[in-house]
């Protein structure tokens, strides 16, 4: 029955952001200009941390890949945006939606458990400085960024395995990419079992995670307070607020959008909350990583400086 219902949806098509035809070419030169800065920041700081021996430490090595996340998840979906923002047929094939679907959700998961390994490098960084070498050894932050992929190809094989099982009878997705929340909508059946494990997963993903982050920087702060010199504690703070800044854009917009009942909040509001974390934030994570930071900031200008010379 299911293999019947989705033969007959070859195609989806996306809402996008605005059916206002006077806003696509703005919002068109807008979301490229953020594109555009997003994959040279993020390229820009792989490129910086791979070039530069100074920057060859745990800390910078779960920051390049933190950048390769935003790279791909930005990737996965503003691309098809802008082409959608020109194009007179906003249409996406059913194989390549769910394909869409796949890979967005794999970098999302992995980017909440990427910002939770910073979380606890800068932990054992501050709180346990003596044996920092040991336990961030080179095998122990491959695992850990290992261990961050894998959570996230778990996740999204569960969750667009559930949604390969959805019969739909609708073709209009209310959305600029293909989300788990506007293809529910488009269920010929009840999605309640499916939005409870949804929830549950993105609430163990979110939950887990943002505590791990939140309990990290309580034994953080607490030994930053410690800290007897007034440039150590800056050097500290300087460190940990960039991360910290990150982590609750990130949380705080994909909380608004999986931990709620699909029904709770407006399309506009979940526009907003998408373009945040799928187009905004991986424009602003390399910005924020290198404006606040003395090393990356350093580092850049000698690297400069050497091509200049």
């Amino acid at each position: 029955m299911a293999a019947e219902n989705h033969s007959t949806v070859t195609e989806f098509i996306l809402g996008g952001l605005t059916s206002q035809l006077e806003l696509q070419l703005p919002l068109f030169f807008l979301f490229l200009g953020i594109y555009s800065i997003t994959m040279v920041g993020n390229l820009g700081m792989i490129t910086l941390i791979c070039l530069n021996a100074q920057l060859h430490t745990p800390m910078y090595y779960f920051l390049s890949n933190l950048s390769f996340v935003d790279l791909c998840y930005s990737s996965v979906t503003t691309p098809k945006m802008l082409v959608n923002f020109v194009s007179e047929k906003n249409t996406i094939s059913y194989a390549g939606c769910m394909a869409q679907l796949y890979f967005f959700i794999v970098f999302v998961v992995a980017e909440c458990y990427m910002l939770t390994v910073m979380a606890y490098d800068r932990y054992v960084a501050i709180c346990r400085p003596l044996l920092y070498n040991i336990i961030m050894s080179h095998r122990v932050c491959s695992l850990l960024v290992a261990g961050v992929y894998i959570m996230g190809l778990i996740g999204s094989t569960i969750e667009t395995g559930l949604m390969l099982k959805l019969p739909y009878c609708g073709h209009l997705i209310s959305h600029y990419f293909c989300d788990i929340v506007p293809l529910m909508k488009l269920s010929c059946f009840s999605t309640y079992e499916i939005e409870m494990t949804v929830f549950f997963l993105a609430g163990f993903n979110i939950i887990v995670t943002s505590l791990t982050v939140l309990i990290s920087y309580t034994f953080i702060l607490s030994s930053i307070l410690h800290i007897s010199t007034t440039e150590g504690r800056s050097k500290a703070f300087s460190t940990c607020s960039s991360h910290l800044v990150a982590v609750g854009i990130f949380y705080g917009t994909t909380a608004f959008m999986y931990l709620k009942p699909s029904t709770a909040s407006s399309l506009a509001q979940e526009n907003v909350a998408s373009v945040f974390y799928t187009t905004v934030i991986p424009m602003l994570n390399p910005l924020i990583y290198s404006l606040r930071n003395k090393e990356v900031k350093a580092a850049m200008h000698k690297t400069l400086k050497g091509k200049l010379l």
